[in-house]
C-alpha cells in the first residue's frame, strides 16, 4: 500500500537522451510509483517527435503534433507530475526548454484576465517533484550561482501555471559520482515513488 492515497502521477523523463542518469532517476520514480498502487505514466523526451521552436511567440504557435497533444493530455489528468532532468549552463536542456514552451500554452496553462497583472493559473490543484542532475557542486549551483535552473522550474515555470508544492531533489555532482553513490540516488528516487511524493 502507498504511503499516501494512490494518486495519477506523470513521470517525464527530461533528458534528451535515452541513455541518461535522468532517464534512470524517471524510471526508478516510475518503478516504486507502480509498486505502491499509483497510476504512473512516464514519458521520454527523448521518444517524442515534436518541433521544438514556439515561432515568433504565441500568436505563430504551430499546431500541436500528437506527441505534444498527448503529452498535454497526461498532464491534466495527473495530480502530480515528476521531472527529471539534468541542469545545463545554467538551465534546461534547449529541447526540454521547447517542449515547455510548446504544450504550457494560454488557455492551457494559464490565462491573463484584462485588468489584472497576474494571470490566472489553469493547473492549480497539482503538485510536482523535480529529478535533477548537477555536474556542478550543490552548494555551488546554491550559494555561488543563486540555483538559476531551480527557481526558473519551480517559480517562473510550474509555480506560474498553478503547481504547487513544487519539491526539487538535486543529485550532485553526478560526474565522477561512484556507482554506490548512484546506486543510493536511484534508491531515494523509488522510495519517493512508492509515497507518491
Amino acid at each position: 500500500m502507498p504511503a499516501t492515497a494512490p494518486r495519477r502521477i506523470l513521470v517525464l523523463d527530461g533528458h534528451p537522451s535515452a541513455d541518461s542518469f535522468s532517464a534512470a532517476l524517471a524510471r526508478a520514480y516510475a518503478r516504486g510509483a507502480t509498486e505502491a498502487g499509483h497510476a504512473v505514466t512516464l514519458v521520454h523526451l527523448a521518444s517524442m517527435s515534436f518541433d521544438p521552436h514556439l515561432g515568433a511567440g504565441y500568436g505563430t504557435a504551430p499546431p500541436l503534433e500528437p506527441d505534444l497533444l498527448a503529452l498535454q493530455a497526461h498532464m491534466t489528468q495527473a495530480d502530480h507530475w515528476v521531472l527529471a532532468y539534468p541542469v545545463w549552463w545554467g538551465s534546461v536542456p534547449a529541447r526540454l526548454k521547447g517542449l515547455l514552451d510548446r504544450v504550457l500554452l494560454p488557455g492551457f496553462a494559464f490565462r491573463y484576465t484584462r485588468g489584472q497583472s497576474v494571470p490566472e493559473r489553469l493547473l492549480r490543484g497539482r503538485s510536482a517533484r523535480l529529478l535533477v542532475t548537477l555536474d556542478t557542486p550543490g552548494w555551488y549551483h546554491r550559494w555561488v550561482q543563486g540555483a538559476p535552473a531551480h527557481r526558473m522550474m519551480r517559480d517562473a515555470v510550474l509555480g506560474f501555471c498553478g503547481l504547487a508544492p513544487v519539491r526539487i531533489r538535486s543529485h550532485a555532482p553526478v560526474l565522477h559520482s561512484s556507482p554506490r553513490q548512484r546506486q543510493a540516488w536511484l534508491a531515494a528516487a523509488e522510495a519517493l515513488g512508492r509515497a507518491g511524493r
